[in-house]
């Protein structure tokens, strides 16, 4: 589920608010709660980038984090949202047939691993927060 999201507070967000894209019902969902939540002062989605070494190539990639948000205690929270599965290491298949979709998820979990380390950096060198989110915290039954 993809699609355009059109706040109801577009003062609220930082950055265009005509321009606001959702890439899951997930991220549809927490778009939803920031605009409206008001205790959420301003929030942004994909409005900035953070450089990160991948383990894949070894080479420096933009990560995107999802949402970042400021509430009116004046706390910065940066967001991911991902599958919980996806926020832990793969198990190994029992089997030969599971092999490539094992080393298919073992090379996505240490990509995410290292923007999420880069994110925690970025964080802690500003006074930032960083969460990921699942399926668990929004209220999900996947």
């Amino acid at each position: 589920m993809k699609g355009q999201f059109s706040p109801q507070n577009p003062q609220k967000y930082n950055g265009n608010p005509c321009n606001i894209i959702y890439r899951s019902s997930w991220e549809l969902k927490m778009f939803m709660f920031l605009d409206t939540d008001p205790r959420i002062l301003k929030w942004s989605s994909e409005e900035i980038f953070i450089p990160y070494r991948s383990p894949k190539d070894n080479k420096i990639h933009r990560y995107f984090p999802d949402i970042i948000y400021t509430t009116v205690d004046k706390k910065t929270i940066m967001v991911e949202i991902k599958p919980f599965k996806q926020t832990n290491p793969p198990n190994a298949p029992k089997d030969t047939k599971g092999k490539r979709r094992y080393i298919t998820e073992v090379m996505t979990y240490g990509v995410n691993q290292a923007k999420w380390a880069a994110a925690q950096e970025y964080c802690a060198d500003r006074g930032w927060e960083f969460k990921i989110i699942t399926e668990n915290e929004l209220g999900i039954k996947y």
